[in-house]
């Protein structure tokens, strides 16, 4: 261990909050009970190095912004489009990019079948497992397809051996599998806390940046579904990426939820197979299969994810309830939003759904939180409160007021263009949006409404 002055301090689980004594809240997240207690070796500021020679090659000189080149070697190509299309064009060289996702949702899947794309471009890849054997790799290799020698695997959890097989080897890519398991001979707590975690996102950070080298960290998720360590995990890294969606389905969704080279919220959608994870390239074609003829109580949304429209099947079940207070839930979709749309149609249409019990779902496991799915939950419910089907080939998207208005949403006409190339013959959107799509429908028969009741009577 480095020479250095051993003192205990406290870290916040939650957030990574530090304290020099034990506290019952976090001042920093506000959670209770989080802290926990860890043995730091406090090293002079002559054993750290600075990132400044590799974030600014001009040793420190201020340059003009027209002086730096960029190339299109900047990106790697990893033969997926979803995933090219989450993390912005590509692999950014230089980057450092974290993967969470719950266990057995196919994070190391992923990345490994990312290997083996790269390899076969002759990119040297070295996949660095802190979780397996060398032998359980090459298994897991077996099953999804055939690797070159460009791919390098590595079995070690000892962060000075990590940072200097890449310094020798000197790859364009680096798979470490996972944060978690790495530790420093630095840091006297065990691996997997806070400063540990910290400490090896740091090192892996400036190996990032000094050798241009991209370099892809796995990491475990709390149960409330955030990456296990502190916050400053996320903070530091330059891409955030969550693996979503339910093991025991076929469907995963890869969501950027922060990005430095691209945009956030953009989603790629992959199916689970024997060999693999593959690509579907058409998700609203893949969400809409299965779904029920003559249905009261379904309809097609559209909803935005990031710059991509998808379209998805809304489901609504009104039934009278056999209790004194109503009961209402979702699956997929926002509780107080249901709660809101049912007070605008009790108190704006004179329905009396104050009686009845609410479930709304959203078909393919997709959670939506963007508002222009409102008309859409709002023509649901009340088709299953009459129990009248909506027309197969209608879809619909707009914002409701508390009024009871439907407001206008952003990029309509691409909503518009992804309803008619899967074969639908009717829009309902707002009126709002009459400017922005007017030469958009083509032969689909678009009807603009400004309130619910509009939307209603067209139905």
């Amino acid at each position: 261990m480095a020479k250095g002055k051993l003192t205990t301090v406290y870290f916040c689980n939650s957030c990574g909050y530090e304290s020099s004594k034990w506290m019952g809240q976090c001042p920093g997240c506000h959670s209770w009970n989080t802290f926990t207690e860890e043995t730091v070796n406090r090293q002079t500021a002559k054993g750290r190095t600075s990132l400044s020679s590799a974030l600014s090659p001009s040793n420190g000189k201020p340059v003009s912004l027209s002086g730096i080149e960029l190339k299109d070697e900047d990106k790697i190509d990893t033969h997926f489009k979803e995933l090219n299309r989450v993390l912005g064009g590509g692999i950014v060289r230089g980057s450092l990019t974290l993967v969470g996702g719950d266990p057995g949702i196919g994070k190391s899947t992923l990345l490994l079948q990312v290997c083996r794309q790269l390899s076969t471009d002759n990119i040297p890849v070295l996949y660095i497992s802190g979780e397996e054997s060398l032998k359980q790799i090459k298994m897991r290799a077996e099953r999804i397809g055939e690797f070159t020698d460009s791919l390098k695997l590595l079995c070690e959890t000892d962060l000075s051996v990590v940072e200097e097989t890449i310094r020798k080897e000197k790859p364009s890519v680096v798979i470490i599998d996972s944060i978690q398991t790495m530790f420093s001979e630095e840091v006297s707590s065990a691996p997997g806390s806070v400063s540990q975690v910290r400490e090896a996102t740091w090192v892996l950070l400036k190996l990032a940046k000094t050798l241009a080298v991209s370099i892809f960290i796995v990491g475990h998720v709390t149960k409330e579904g955030t990456v296990a360590g502190p916050r400053v995990l996320e903070h530091m890294v330059d891409t955030v990426l969550y693996f979503e969606g339910d093991r025991h389905a076929s469907y995963r969704i890869l969501r950027g939820v922060k990005n430095r080279f691209g945009s956030t919220n953009e989603i790629g959608v992959f199916e689970m197979r024997n060999e693999g994870l593959i690509e579907v390239l058409n998700p609203s074609e893949y969400m809409l299969s299965g779904r029920p003829k003559d249905a009261a109580g379904s309809i097609v949304v559209c909803a935005l994810e990031g710059t991509r429209p998808l379209l998805i099947e809304l489901q609504a079940l009104i039934c009278h309830t056999n209790f004194g207070i109503p009961r209402r839930q979702t699956t997929g979709a926002d509780l107080n939003r249901l709660n809101l749309l049912m007070a605008v149609l009790e108190k704006r249409l004179g329905l009396h759904l104050g009686e009845c019990d609410a479930y709304v779902n959203v078909a393919g496991g997709i959670k939506l939180n963007e508002p222009a799915i409102d008309l859409g939950m709002v023509l649901a419910i009340v088709s299953g409160y009459k129990n009248i089907a909506i027309p197969q080939d209608v879809m619909a998207f707009g914002e409701v007021g508390l009024s009871g208005e439907v407001r206008s949403v952003s990029m309509a006409e691409a909503r518009i263009k992804e309803a008619a190339k899967l074969g639908f013959k009717t829009c309902i959107l707002p009126a709002g949006n009459r400017e922005q799509v007017k030469d958009a429908g083509g032969e689909m028969r678009l009807i603009y409404v400004e309130n619910v009741k509009d939307a209603l009577n067209a139905l």
